[in-house]
């Protein structure tokens, strides 16, 4: 017996709201913790990328600053 035939004699309401209902109760706690993980190593790369460029942008103005000057 296939998948397609066990749903065919359901109510529409069971294969669009109390199976992804379930499927939500179910995988919930993987879903979200997928998707924390997902945006906690975004905001980890965008910090990254901040701190990188931060840098950047510091070296660059003191050595910009330093062959104007002798004093350094």
């Amino acid at each position: 017996m296939a998948v397609r035939e066990i749903f065919t004699g359901m109510p529409w309401w069971v294969k669009w709201v109390a199976i992804p209902v379930i499927a939500l109760v179910v995988f919930g706690g993987l879903i979200a913790s997928v998707v924390g993980f997902v945006i906690g190593l975004l905001f980890k790369l965008l910090v990254f990328v901040a701190l990188v460029g931060g840098l950047v942008f510091v070296v660059r103005k003191f050595m910009s600053s330093s062959s104007s000057r002798s004093d350094w």
